[in-house]
């Protein structure tokens, strides 16, 4: 958060959150070769790119992209829902691993055993709605201990769970995580890129 990035939003999600601030990339968007993307991404005097969805891991070519924005220089992103496997994705890339609290109504479809595949520079996400969605986070990431080995995110949803709350219970409880706030939101609105 606060680093200057290009968004890359790919359209498809397998998933419907509650809360989904993107449903337009379920099928919005329109078709584009790698070619294309790369050199609007070349418009941008950032080499921090996120790669983003809807799901992204749903996207067949999405691997060539990733491989040739690294081998570009660029650092990558990846954001995906964490329902998918994650094996094929370059080990250079940082995944930005979403795990599903129970008020996304998604929870369901946490691919645990990814949580394995996770390497140390891949951080895990919590989007969080209310007490209980982060009692059941914290719960996780003590289970896990994932804090050991991850950077973990916890992040608000937008307009619906008080940030102030949310930072009281995780400095109540000594945990052990970043605070995210949809930043770009908070200075933009709701604002759409190219």
């Amino acid at each position: 958060m606060g680093r200057p990035c290009a968004f890359v939003r790919l359209t498809r999600c397998n998933l419907r959150c509650r809360y989904c601030d993107t449903a337009y990339a379920f099928t919005e968007g329109r078709e584009m070769t790698i070619a294309e993307i790369v050199e609007q991404l070349d418009r941008y005097p950032t080499r921090l790119v996120e790669v983003t969805g809807g799901e992204p891991l749903l996207q067949p070519d999405v691997h060539v992209l990733v491989k040739l924005l690294l081998d570009s220089g660029r650092e990558v992103l990846i954001e995906t829902g964490g329902s998918l496997d994650i094996t094929p994705v370059d080990p250079r890339a940082v995944l930005v691993y979403d795990i599903k609290c129970p008020d996304s109504g998604m929870s369901s479809h946490n691919l645990w055993a990814n949580l394995e595949r996770l390497r140390p520079h891949d951080e895990i996400k919590f989007v969080i709605t209310d007490r209980a969605d982060y009692e059941w986070a914290r719960e996780v990431v003590r289970f896990h201990d994932l804090a050991r080995g991850h950077p973990v995110l916890f992040s608000p949803v937008w307009q619906v769970m008080d940030a102030t709350a949310l930072a009281g219970w995780i400095l109540e409880d000594g945990l052990l995580v970043r605070m995210q706030i949809q930043l770009h939101k908070l200075l933009w609105g709701e604002r759409r890129g190219v």
